[in-house]
């Protein structure tokens, strides 16, 4: 059984090798169908993912794939691909279609989607981040299909919507699907292998304050006779949650030279982030200040949402209870926080990712780094500074890792992917996933 495994590992390297023009050509295919997340930019000429989902099923259909199509929002569908077979051997080759937006036009040098290529550089939005990844997926199962292979693990392919908005259409997949035992996604990581991911949490903390004229503001901040005609002070919030982001940064700075950094990340990698501060008079019903424009009342309402990250080896309840002990000890401070407390909300827009810590001795990632020295390559192994749908997969249970090819300028302009790093990422996981599933 080991020779009939890898002599057919042998087999999909060389089918990759000698079908990769439809590797590239696909990724090309694909890039030309924009598919833009409509919650960044809405217009119907760029949000066309149920066209290119199209596409792919009939790629996968024509394999002889089972493919289902299911709807995760009006118009944004997940595809799947399925070979049958064995739990105790399946994988999933996850991959996202849709993209950021092109921005400024006037700053590409080539039509961000016409899919060029130049010097060995397919171009284009998406073309690395990840459209050339979801490729590879359909290009692997192509191989190992063309070459007749049996593979005794079920094999399946989720090409997915809106995870440049926060992963929800891996996540209504895995609410919908029998999961399986690992789990390759095929993110660009030049080709490394990048079993660690950091957790990350959006966290909105709102402050109270007491509304009144600034005119009157000498009132609040320097000391007064307490005479029965006085009028009753205002309190600032955006003053307040100002000094809160200052204390934020001391303890930011503290976790990221105290904490035990972890071995495949940067040292202080667990950033938080404060991305979006609004203050204004009155509390609106979405819990955002009515009045934003008239600097002449001193505010009473002030949001600040952070982007928390934390590093793969930490328990999210744990990093939640450390930054919740922060705040209020951060109230304790003030008289009066200490009498009307900052307010924290966790998952602002449903957004968590939780941590993935895949062992390096994990089968899966001993397979990718032994069939990659079969073919002469060396395999960096080292941690994603970013997240991705990953984190949802590992969250519910599934391990694995990020393999995927390499290039530049994702969500920026004149992105590309590297052609021949395209043919290698395609060749390794198509290796792994003969190796991983095995051969009947």
């Amino acid at each position: 059984m080991a020779r009939i495994v890898k002599d057919s590992v042998n087999a999909v390297i060389e089918q990759i090798e000698r079908d990769k023009d439809y590797l590239v050509d696909l990724t090309r295919r694909l890039v030309r169908i924009p598919t833009v997340n409509p919650k960044f930019e809405s217009n119907p000429e760029i949000n066309r993912e149920p066209e290119l989902q199209s596409r792919l099923q009939s790629e996968l259909d024509s394999l002889g794939m089972a493919t289902e199509m299911t709807e995760v929002f009006p118009g944004r569908p997940n595809l799947t691909g399925t070979l049958a077979g064995s739990e105790e051997r399946s994988l999933i080759l996850n991959g996202h279609v849709d993209v950021v937006p092109v921005g400024e036009r006037s700053q590409w040098t080539v039509d961000p989607f016409g899919a060029d290529i130049r010097e060995g550089r397919l171009y284009g939005r998406g073309s690395l981040d990840m459209k050339g990844g979801v490729a590879v997926n359909v290009a692997v199962a192509k191989a190992i299909c063309g070459l007749g292979l049996k593979l005794e693990g079920r094999l399946e392919i989720h090409a997915v919507v809106d995870e440049e908005a926060g992963g929800f259409g891996s996540i209504d997949l895995i609410k919908r699907r029998r999961l399986a035992k690992a789990i390759i996604v095929t993110e660009p990581t030049w080709n490394t292998l990048q079993p660690a991911e950091g957790g990350l949490d959006w966290v909105r903390v709102t402050f109270r304050g007491r509304s009144a004229h600034a005119g009157w503001r000498y009132n609040d901040i320097y000391p007064q006779h307490d005479e029965p005609d006085r009028r009753l002070p205002g309190v600032n919030a955006l003053e307040l949650a100002a000094r809160f982001v200052a204390a934020v940064q001391t303890y930011e700075r503290d976790r990221g030279t105290r904490k035990q950094a972890h071995p495949m990340l940067p040292a202080g990698v667990n950033t938080i982030n404060p991305g979006v501060m609004i203050a204004g008079a009155g509390m609106g019903s979405d819990g955002l200040p009515i009045v934003l424009s008239n600097p002449a009342i001193t505010p009473d309402v002030a949001v600040i949402d952070f982007d928390l990250k934390f590093l793969p080896d930490e328990r999210p309840a744990q990093v939640r209870r450390e930054f919740e002990d922060l705040v209020r000890a951060f109230a304790q401070m003030d008289s009066w926080l200490r009498e009307h407390p900052p307010v924290v909300q966790w998952e602002l827009g449903g957004l968590h990712f939780p941590p993935m810590n895949t062992p390096v001795d994990h089968p899966l990632a001993t397979a990718m780094i032994a069939n990659r020295a079969a073919m002469g390559l060396q395999t960096e192994v080292k941690g994603f500074v970013a997240v991705s749908d990953i984190a949802h997969y590992a969250g519910a249970g599934v391990p694995g890792f990020l393999f995927g090819p390499g290039g530049a300028g994702p969500h920026g302009a004149d992105e590309y992917v590297d052609v021949a790093s395209l043919v290698e990422a395609a060749k390794s996981v198509a290796a792994t996933t003969v190796e991983w599933c095995g051969v009947r």
